[in-house]
């Protein structure tokens, strides 16, 4: 293939990727009184398209899913923070990953690495934007919706490495 055609492709699959993390942060949201945002299973997929990816592709398809959301949710204060952290979270883990996408152990430190970022960094962002007692209140929901993202993420890479899912690249 020439070298339009990769860069369509690899165009194409990152567009993909940011449409299912934007679904699956979209679609299956639970909501949390306490900040009045919700959890999702959008983070499971961001790890995903990191390993199927990479770092570059996949933490863009990261961001955008992720920003997408909270426009179409009506949450327009968080479509920045939600672009950059959801970026710098699959680009911890794409770091992490780098040198063996395949390796359950890197990607488990990747995605825990990538996951504790997004805790910390949404928590500053809540002390700045809705307060330091709701932001405090809301980190057992985001720990858990973090620590559920990873254990179905590792369950699917499982899934994925017996199959060949993983030869979309």
């Amino acid at each position: 293939m020439n070298n339009t055609s990769n860069k369509t492709r690899e165009l194409v699959k990152t567009a993909l990727m940011a449409a299912i993390i934007f679904v699956a942060t979209y679609a299956i949201r639970i909501p949390n009184p306490a900040t009045g945002g919700y959890s999702h299973l959008g983070d499971c997929m961001i790890f995903l398209g990191v390993i199927l990816l990479g770092r570059k592709n996949g933490s863009i398809a990261a961001g955008i899913g992720g920003a997408l959301s909270d426009f179409l949710a009506g949450a327009p204060l968080w479509i920045l923070p939600t672009l950059i952290i959801k970026f710098i979270m699959g680009y911890i883990m794409g770091s992490i990953i780098h040198l063996n996408p395949t390796s359950k152990k890197l990607q488990m430190i990747g995605s825990i690495s990538g996951g504790l970022f997004q805790i910390i960094a949404y928590t500053i962002v809540k002390i700045v934007l809705i307060g330091f007692e709701p932001a405090i209140l809301s980190i057992p929901n985001i720990f858990l919706q973090t620590g559920f993202g990873i254990t179905i993420f590792m369950l699917m890479s499982v899934a994925l490495t017996k199959t060949l899912v993983k030869k979309i690249n």
